[in-house]
């Protein structure tokens, strides 16, 4: 199971305490109880590529069978919106104040 070692290691790194982690990395131990082990250790590598370290994460995916959902298709990248409503950075760039001489 080594994308769930991953999720429990990088839940644990993220925080500013280990500790902090425990209940969540316990958490996602326990979700093996409800279901397999291979359906966990698919959630961890979704999971992995979504950059969701969460037990909330796993347990939702789980929840819905993304799980069962490749990694590859849920994870493509999707085109820009363009449509005539939506401004760009510029629009948001206040104006240069005159120059005093």
């Amino acid at each position: 199971m080594p994308a769930t070692a991953k999720v429990i290691e990088q839940i644990l790194t993220r925080r500013p305490h280990p500790e902090q982690g425990y209940r969540s990395c316990l958490g996602i131990l326990r979700l093996s109880d409800q279901y397999t082990q291979q359906r966990l250790e698919a959630a961890a590598q979704r999971a992995c590529v979504m950059d969701a370290y969460s037990y909330r994460s796993i347990k939702s995916m789980l929840e819905k069978q993304l799980d069962r959902v490749p990694a590859e298709k849920a994870a493509a990248p999707r085109p820009p919106v363009v449509h005539g409503n939506i401004r760009g950075a510029d629009y948001y760039k206040s104006p240069k104040p005159p120059t005093v001489q």
